[in-house]
């Protein structure tokens, strides 16, 4: 492929932010330098990014992308191109698929399938239960993400409730276990509450006090005491109350916390003063909660007690999602609009760009050892978006590319545009064009053994 030489961006990277050119040869970052100061060779390609930022490719390291079995809400292909769209250059995908990934087979067939599909780059998850310990450990630690955990409620047909084997894989895990935590019993004694009020017809807006910020903590704390007391390399997913903070602590640089944290998109955007207008369309677990909790996480990633932004981009169709309380599944797509949404908090003054940037792209490189991405450097996979701070445009289905054809979000006016993006030095996304043709590669790993 032909140098590209990206010319007078801002760049933003490890906390700063500065002028500067950028020299993509072949697949990598290969120079870094003040505006003027690298010499075009040949047929470089030159781009003129005046007014435009310029940051590393955003690593997701949580989303559902529901391939194989579930294809008639997503597949990796287009969500993939969704993923693009909004900056997205890698994703880590769960294991909650038909049938499970919680074998090496099934997780080798993962692989092979988005190889073949996958426009970005790609990591799955093997899931967990109480009688695959042994798969787990065949895992390779340079090769796979971590192992994902349903902490007390199950999603699908992965769960791990039996106290022995949760012990064994806290005692054992060689990569990092990544927990999903609500307690299922409290979500249980909460369902028949408001059933016995409300029947069949249980308003969504009652969702958070069903799975509940007690259900939350209780899970949460189990597993961090679990973490704890067998040093397991833990990272909690998707965490949406206040109580919870006071689990973590910003004592250590994210590199050497033994237990790291994650919020996703939603859960710093919805609160619960929007259910009576979206319904079961913002119905995720866990549950989108007061607007109280929404902004102790917002002060939690300023305050680095939160280490990682992600998606949980998990969609569903339209007629799935409006079929009731208890029908409707819970999740959405948020992958394209991800990106966008966190430059509105740095527009409102709520998070400084650098912080997003930390947040979305080096962290996760950092907790889940990614090799050579996740930042602008020399030698580096170049992996980078291109993002107009200041170019309004409004969600609406015609521009929305997920396979489910909605998003919780339309209408809304988002301020910040992704103009173009570049996986392993391709332009895969360039200001709505996509390169249908471009294949990610498999993220690797820079580990040892997780203990």
């Amino acid at each position: 492929m032909p140098d590209t030489l990206i010319h007078n961006a801002t760049i933003i990277n490890e906390g700063k932010s500065f002028k500067g050119d950028l020299l993509i040869k072949d697949e990598h970052i290969s120079a870094i330098a003040l505006p003027g100061q690298i010499q075009k060779e040949g047929t470089a390609r030159i781009i003129d990014a005046a007014g435009l930022m310029l940051i590393p490719g955003v690593i997701d390291d949580h989303v559902h992308f529901r391939e194989p079995g579930l294809t008639h809400k997503a597949d990796i292909f287009i969500e993939s191109k969704a993923a693009a769209a909004g900056g997205i250059t890698s994703f880590m995908d769960m294991p909650n698929t038909i049938p499970p990934a919680v074998s090496i087979n099934t997780l080798n067939d993962k692989y092979l399938l988005a190889s073949e599909r996958s426009l970005i780059n790609y990591s799955f998850y093997i899931g967990a239960t109480n009688e695959n310990l042994g798969e787990i450990m065949q895992a390779d630690p340079e090769k796979v993400c971590g192992v994902k955990l349903f902490m007390g409620s199950s999603t699908g047909n992965i769960l791990l409730d039996d106290r022995r084997s949760l012990m064994e894989l806290f005692r054992k895990a060689h990569i990092p276990v990544a927990a999903h935590c609500e307690d299922e019993e409290t979500i249980r004694k909460n369902t028949r509450i408001y059933s016995d009020q409300y029947g069949e017809n249980i308003p969504a807006d009652k969702h958070p006090l069903i799975r509940s910020r007690d259900a939350c903590y209780i899970a949460s704390a189990r597993a961090v005491e679990l973490a704890r007391e067998f040093n397991t390399r833990l990272h909690i997913l998707h965490l949406s109350t206040a109580d919870e903070m006071k689990l973590f602590n910003n004592d250590l640089p994210v590199g050497q916390k033994r237990i790291t944290a994650e919020v996703c998109v939603h859960h710093l955007w919805f609160d619960e003063s929007y259910y009576s207008g979206l319904g079961t369309f913002i119905k995720w677990n866990p549950a989108i909660k007061t607007r109280f909790d929404k902004d102790a996480l917002t002060d939690s990633l300023r305050n680095d007690i939160i280490d990682v932004i992600a998606t949980d981009h998990a969609p569903h169709t339209a007629g799935e999602k409006t079929a009731g309380y208890f029908r409707a599944p819970s999740g959405g797509p948020m992958v394209q609009h991800s990106l966008p949404i966190m430059f509105e908090l740095y527009h409102k003054k709520i998070l400084p760009v650098e912080k997003i940037i930390e947040k979305m792209c080096h962290n996760p490189a950092i907790i889940f050892n990614v090799r050579n991405r996740g930042f602008i450097r020399e030698g580096y996979k170049a992996d980078l978006c291109l993002v107009d701070p200041d170019d309004p445009w409004t969600v609406s289905k015609e521009n929305i590319v997920y396979k489910c054809g909605w998003s919780p979000l339309e209408g809304t006016v988002l301020r910040a545009r992704v103009i173009k993006t570049f996986v392993n030095g391709t332009l895969v996304y360039d200001n709505g064009l996509i390169n249908e043709e471009h294949r990610g590669q498999r993220l690797l790993f820079d580990r040892l053994i997780q203990r």
